[in-house]
């Protein structure tokens, strides 16, 4: 029974969320021309279950780069009214249309001069009628049993709100990393936004050896920087190499006296490099592609100027 009962629960939300495919028309593309257009902030406001979905597609707007808050409207008859201008724009959101506290807001916010946009359940409600726009959020019926709370109704409106979101992303052409740009402290964020040089280890965490160095000394410089590998250079300063962990214990197993060796005998030569300027994401991508713990950080000229370790990339939130 609980089963069979969930899934007519969400089958009418499907229904409910179908049924608005028909009614995206002129309406709708004036309003997201309106917002797009708009100086002011989005304010959006309503009260109860509808006015959670209003704080979330607030919020989804403010992420996509349209500027917005939730207004609650029961402090908005106390003073807080006073954060509408001209400019703005509200979106009230209510399933009758009938909402107290929305109605008593109309007059202040038609004086104020703010464009109205309504989301209701019913077009000849007072709200819809004293829009300047209005988008049908009208459900058949409620998931609940008894069709007193608000199911259908709000998945509705929330649905709505997506699609209002989304549309004007793409009007303002808005890219990832516009995104990032709101979302700095997040994995996304960092992906988007972090480069190679802002990571790198460089200076003295960056163990640089000339060619015809011994294997013994090129470690005693690994060591003393606390890294895992040293960038071989030309005569030109120039990579020429990288010597690894790996290659250490590789040529162990054939010559127990590699310590004795110079460097660019057994180093491994023309090795994948990055540029400082790369999102640290594309190092990512290669140290797991090559299957490599260390990446050399280059500049124009070839020349290596910093190491990126994959616990680098750990410690940065990127794995």
């Amino acid at each position: 029974m609980v089963i069979k009962r969930a899934k007519e629960v969400l089958r009418i939300e499907r229904d409910a969320i179908d049924s608005l495919i028909g009614r995206i028309d002129a309406e709708f593309a004036r309003v997201v021309e309106a917002i797009y257009k708009t100086k002011g902030l989005v304010i959006i406001t309503g009260i109860g279950k509808p006015g959670f979905i209003a704080q979330k597609i607030s919020a989804t707007l403010a992420s996509l780069g349209t500027p917005s808050l939730y207004l609650h409207p029961a402090e908005a008859l106390h003073g807080d009214l006073g954060r509408v201008t001209k400019e703005d724009i509200v979106i009230s959101l209510s399933n009758s249309g009938e909402t107290e506290e929305l109605i008593k807001l109309l007059p202040v916010v038609k004086k104020i001069g703010a464009k109205l946009i309504s989301i209701v359940g019913n077009k000849r409600s007072t709200l819809a009628k004293n829009s300047d726009f209005v988008l049908d959020a009208t459900v058949k019926k409620e998931a609940c049993s008894l069709g007193l709370a608000p199911t259908a109704s709000t998945t509705a409106m929330l649905a709505i709100g997506d699609a209002v979101a989304i549309a004007l992303l793409d009007r303002r052409g808005f890219k990832e990393k516009d995104f990032a740009l709101y979302h700095p402290g997040g994995v996304l964020g960092k992906r988007l936004l972090l480069k190679v040089e802002d990571i790198m280890r460089k200076g003295a965490e960056n163990p640089l050896v000339r060619e015809d160095t011994l294997v013994k000394d090129v470690l005693f410089k690994i060591t003393q920087a606390r890294a895992g590998s040293a960038c071989v250079i030309d005569k030109k300063k120039k990579l020429a190499g990288i010597f690894t962990d790996g290659d250490l214990r590789r040529h162990l197993k054939e010559d127990s006296n590699i310590v004795t060796k110079k460097v660019k005998e057994v180093m491994t030569k023309n090795p994948v490099a990055i540029k400082g300027d790369k999102l640290a994401v594309e190092a990512l991508n290669i140290l797991r592609s090559k299957k490599i713990d260390e990446i050399p950080v280059i500049d124009n000229r070839g020349r290596p100027i910093g190491l990126l370790d994959v616990q680098d990339l750990l410690k940065a939130g990127l794995v």
